[in-house]
């Protein structure tokens, strides 16, 4: 497939050093507000079900380069296959009844703050893909690869206008696309901002 973009601002080197200084603050500063969060979340998932506490999963990030993304685990333990065959569904018997309240309000994603301070993911960007359904949609989708051209995010623009869990693949990178083209320091605080009072409660997670 083609790649093509009119205009990338976080190509710019003064840019994207701005805004990894804002992740690693924004990381270093949601990890301490949060920890009794991703604390009680932790015990909930040890005590009511079987496995680790934390789920890693490989997502393809900057320049299409593979990561492990972190997650807290909110399925039953099944093996790689089971896990790997497709997005969670609705009454998704694979979810735990703990795992269903992370999801929904988004609690599951808290670990991520870590790949951020490590500069594998931002605060605000596209959501990133596992690896089988990059290869997908690189063919279905025009342009689909260009979101790699900047770092996954935790939230993202798609996000806080409702594009999260079963929505519109193609629909979710019309909205990254804009953000990557539109890029502001102001926008991302927009994001954030619009995050915090309407995108933490998913009512399209299962």
């Amino acid at each position: 497939p083609v790649i093509n973009i009119r205009h990338v601002p976080l190509s710019n080197t003064w840019s994207m050093l701005a805004k990894r200084i804002v992740d690693i603050i924004g990381s270093i500063v949601g990890i301490i507000i949060f920890s009794p969060v991703m604390l009680i979340a932790a015990l909930l998932i040890k005590i009511t079900s079987k496995g680790p506490v934390i789920f890693a999963q490989e997502r393809v990030g900057l320049h299409n380069k593979p990561y492990q993304m972190y997650k807290f685990r909110t399925m039953y333990l099944q093996n790689e296959n089971a896990e790997k065959k497709a997005w969670t569904v609705k009454d998704d018997p694979r979810v735990t009844k703990v795992g269903k309240f992370l999801r929904r309000t988004s609690i599951d994603e808290l670990p991520q703050l870590f790949n951020i301070l490590i500069g594998q993911m931002s605060l605000v960007g596209p959501r990133p893909e596992r690896p089988q359904f990059v290869e997908q949609f690189k063919e279905e989708i025009p342009r689909y690869m260009v979101k790699h051209q900047v770092r996954p995010g935790l939230t993202g623009w798609a996000q806080i206008n409702g594009l999260r869990g079963n929505t519109s693949i193609e629909k979710r990178v019309e909205y990254d696309l804009y953000y990557i083209e539109n890029w502001t320091m102001t926008f991302d605080i927009k994001i954030m901002f619009l995050t915090i009072f309407r995108g933490f409660i998913n009512e399209n997670a299962y």
